[in-house]
């Protein structure tokens, strides 16, 4: 891959209090000038991507497993802050290293063997980023539908273009502009969620809710790692992508603390509420696998449907632009040489190709979206698994030089790692089955001879697959890279030039 002239970040810090302009770090290690800030400031960024009224869907998407209102709240809150605790965790890595993250979790895959989790992490984001594009065209097309302005192909063209050019110049622009859109972003969807929530909340029938009736075990733990994958897990490979701006010195509790809290607050409070709009009308529900935005607009009166459509839009964008910032790194770490920015740009065109399919040719929407965070869901969880194993057993800060250099202490491509990796997504792509999506019906391959009842049996929908991958990916790391890991943290520093380097 290529990195820029001063990988090591050993170059001069750009002037404070300097205007917004195109960030030019790629993969490089951020300077100790350049640190800056508060574990308190992870707040905005984090809040401001997961503020969005999708969070009000999930309400309907976990009624759709076949479990209660109050199940499906345990399923959320264990679900939503136990994922985004992992991002926590894995932010710790981004002020400890000062790199991105998938440039830090070399250390445990090795300088080149981290292209292929690279790869994974990039086809995560650009898929999360292409999904949060395309809600927020239909949503856009939805409502203009609704106020009998034309909600037809020429609407639908014409919001693709804003919202794709919203999120594309935040990621080609990069660190700076993200940080002060995200906080924008926070207080504008914040004010407008709120006021949404007072307008439909008499829509709101309690009994209607609390009679939906409960699920079973296998239920349960199918919303739960639904909820696990449609949060946290989307990020986690991106969690330090924020965090690597922050001092060393930042106390790593404040880091977990507040990347947790900032982005499970916001998705807790949405999901209770979508619960009980979702619980209290059968057709609601229904409506919003179809649509998932644009079906909450049916319950709103006339007069708020602009700001709901700008109060969408603005909460997908948020999410939208830390995908594609993060996806242009994974992009450059998975060996593309070209600068950030440019990856960034590429990224975007491939969402706006997705997303251009999303909205005017596929059919199913809830069906292919679960599959496609199932099937990325494993090996992603196997990816969090070993650095979390990795980072737990290191005692010592990142070696800045040797992340860059194949013959450095972390090595070029070490194989258990990457054979745990396969072993574990193998396991469990074996646990899982979704089939409203055609394309994964190959999946669930162990869930017979293992005894679970096969692809129709009650533990079918469970998807353990997410849970065990992550699991196996942990413990097996932990028994096998704690030896490595002592050798590499015994070795001298080394020394801050590019020699030996990584380019291409």
């Amino acid at each position: 891959m290529t990195q820029p002239q001063d990988p090591l970040g050993i170059a001069g810090a750009r002037p404070a209090g300097r205007p917004v302009q195109v960030e030019t770090h790629g993969l490089d290690v951020i300077g100790d000038a350049e640190r800056k800030g508060t574990p308190r400031t992870l707040f905005w960024p984090w809040f401001g991507a997961n503020v969005s009224v999708l969070g009000l869907s999930y309400g309907a998407f976990a009624f759709g497993f076949g479990i209660s209102f109050w199940q499906a709240v345990a399923a959320g809150v264990l679900g939503i802050v136990g994922s985004f605790l992992l991002c926590g965790f894995i932010a710790v890595a981004g002020k400890r290293g000062s790199a991105p993250t998938m440039v830090l979790s070399r250390a445990a895959y090795g300088v080149r063997g981290n292209r292929l989790p690279s790869v994974i992490s990039w086809m995560l984001t650009v898929g999360w980023e292409t999904v949060l594009t395309a809600l927020a065209t239909m949503a856009t097309a939805t409502v203009f539908g609704r106020l009998g302005w034309g909600g037809g192909t020429g609407t639908k063209v014409a919001a693709l273009v804003v919202v794709a050019a919203l999120t594309v110049v935040g990621g080609v622009m990069g660190f700076d502009l993200i940080m002060r859109l995200q906080t924008a972003i926070t207080v504008i969807t914040g004010v407008l969620t709120v006021v949404y929530v007072g307008l439909v909340a008499d829509h709101i029938h309690w009994s209607t809710v609390s009679a939906v009736p409960s699920g079973t075990a296998q239920e349960f733990i199918g919303a739960l790692v639904f909820m696990m994958t449609g949060f946290g897990l989307g990020w986690v490979n991106a969690a330090a992508d924020y965090s690597r701006y922050l001092p060393r010195s930042s106390s790593s509790r404040s880091v977990i603390g507040w990347t947790t809290f900032g982005a499970s607050v916001a998705p807790l409070l949405l999901l209770v509420f979508g619960l009980l709009l979702a619980g209290s009308s059968p057709a609601l529900s229904k409506a919003v696998a179809a649509d998932p935005i644009g079906a909450l607009t049916t319950i709103l009166p006339t007069w708020f449907l602009v700001p709901f459509a700008v109060v969408a839009v603005l909460g997908l964008v948020g999410g939208a632009v830390l995908d594609i910032y993060s996806s242009g790194l994974a992009l450059l770490s998975a060996g593309l040489p070209v600068p950030r920015y440019l990856a960034a740009f590429l990224d975007g065109l491939l969402m706006i190709a997705g997303s251009v399919y999303i909205v005017f040719f596929a059919g199913d929407f809830l069906g292919q979206f679960m599959g496609f965070l199932t099937t990325l869901g494993v090996p992603i969880a196997a990816w969090c698994g070993i650095v979390l194993a990795d980072l737990a057993l290191r005692r010592r800060d990142y070696d800045d030089g040797d992340l860059y250099r194949p013959h450095g202490r972390y090595g070029d491509v070490p194989l258990p790692p990457l054979l745990l990796t396969l072993a574990a997504t193998a396991v469990g792509w074996g646990l899982v089955t979704n089939t409203a999506a055609s394309w994964l019906t190959w999946q669930g391959y162990l869930l017979g001879p293992i005894g679970l009842g096969g692809k129709t049996g009650a533990w079918a929908y469970a998807n353990l697959g997410v849970l065990v991958a992550l699991a196996l990916a942990f413990l097996g790391h932990l028994l096998t890279g704690r030896g490595r890991i002592r050798a590499q943290e015994a070795q001298a520093p080394s020394p801050a030039t590019d020699e030996g380097v990584l380019r291409s």
